[in-house]
Parts: structure tokens; sequence; C-alpha cells
């Protein structure tokens, strides 16, 4: 999805999570196609103009700077916490219902007036494949995620009226600094790629495209949906 620049001209876009992985690769894709950033994470990303509230998203966000007019929202912030399920404690569940649906959870609520007052709105959530394929020692990420896509088939139906979308991409492995330890070395992305059937994981690149769709005018018609973006883990079986 790299349109001309005329494509997010005069839309205000805030990015929770913007500096690092599929945040930034989006943050760099809109200021390329016009878009007016708003961006909110611990840091300032890099290489992009944008304002910026320094942010912990498990913690107050009365100071997170948005406009009065607000076209999309993309909440990128995440974690990745891979235990056998005996060896979860309560507080690994408990983070990461924080990072993942709480948190989106208060940055819509913050945003709601804003969004409401565009023609037309966009929000864009991350779940993952394994909400949907059992994974093992997933268990406590597939249950926040599970809630993502919960909150936001909610929204959908919710603010349908007031004509602000709501949707989830869905991505299996993607090669960003989360997943850092997952592929470091070349033999854990090799057995990585294996195991997707287009034979790679994702990049930032590939889940940001699809984010820039869904906030863009060629997605209008597109609400509730929970989009896997997995190199078709979640759907394909090769025999």
């Amino acid at each position: 999805m790299n349109g001309s620049n005329a494509n997010f001209k005069g839309k205000n876009i805030l990015i929770i999570g913007a500096s690092s992985g599929i945040g930034h690769a989006l943050a760099k894709q809109l200021e390329n196609q016009g878009a007016t950033l708003f961006t909110a994470s611990r840091t300032k990303p890099e290489g992009i103009n944008s304002t910026h509230t320094e942010l912990d998203i498990t913690g107050e966000i009365d100071n997170l700077q948005i406009p009065d007019e607000l076209h999309g929202l993309v909440y990128c912030a995440g974690s990745i916490n891979l235990k056998p399920f005996a060896r979860l404690k309560m507080k690994d569940f408990e983070n990461d219902l924080q990072v993942n649906v709480l948190g989106a959870v208060k940055v819509i609520q913050h945003s709601l007036k804003a969004l409401k007052k565009a023609d037309t709105s966009s929000i864009v959530l991350f779940s993952t494949v394994a909400s949907k394929v059992g994974m093992n020692f997933h268990a406590s990420i597939a249950t926040a995620k599970s809630a993502v896509e919960g909150l936001a088939q909610s929204l959908a139906a919710e603010l349908a009226s007031q004509k602000t979308r709501v949707n989830v991409l869905a991505p299996s492995l993607t090669d960003t600094p989360l997943a850092k330890s997952l592929l470091s070395t070349d033999d854990k992305r090799e057995a990585s790629d294996k195991r997707h059937p287009l034979g790679r994981v994702g990049t930032a690149e590939d889940l940001a495209s699809a984010a820039a769709f869904l906030l863009s005018d060629e997605s209008t018609w597109i609400t509730g949906q929970i989009l896997g973006v997995d190199g078709g883990m979640g759907k394909v079986k090769l025999v």
C-alpha cells in the first residue's frame, strides 16, 4: 500500500508504539503519503516528523496529545511472553492484558471525540495468529490477543453509526525488535521460515502496508474484521 502522497494528505493519524517495528514502518509509510502524525511511546521515533508524547501505556495517559479531529488510530503496543503454562504467573497474564488490551481501551476512550469529528475514521488493532491456531507456550499472549479481537468486534458494532471502522491485523512471527530472541540465529530463522506456507516470516513493512490499507479511503466498507497477515499460517496447511 504505497500510493501517492495525496493519499493521506490532510489526515491526522495517531500511532501508539511508533518508535520501532511495525509502528515505525507504518509511520514512515504514512509520512511519505502526506499524513500528519501523532505518536506516543517511551522514546521518540527516529527519522519521523510527528507530534510526540512520551508515554508508558501501563500508566496514566492524560498527557496524550491528539488533534481535535482524528482520522486514524493504530495501537501497535504489544508483548511476547512465551512460557510453558505451568511457569506462567498471574503477573504474566496481568501484564499482557495491561499492554495489549487495557492500553488499547484507554487510548480509544481518550480518542473517541476526535475520531467522531472526522467524516470517517479508522481504528487498527493487532492480534496474533495464535488466537485462532493453538500454539504451545502462547497461553498468556493468546488470551490477551483474543480479548483484543472481542473488543474490536464489539466496538465495530458500537461505533459504526459514527462512521468509525474498527479492524484487527493478526500476524504470525514478524521480524521486529519484539521478536528478536525468536530469530536470533540462522537456525532459528530458517526453522521459522519453514513453518510458514509462504516460506518466510513477516516483515514490519508487510504489516505496515496492511495497516495503511485499513486506514485509507480504499477500505471504507470494511469493519469488524480480523485479517490474517501471517504467510498462510492461520489458514493453509501444506501436504
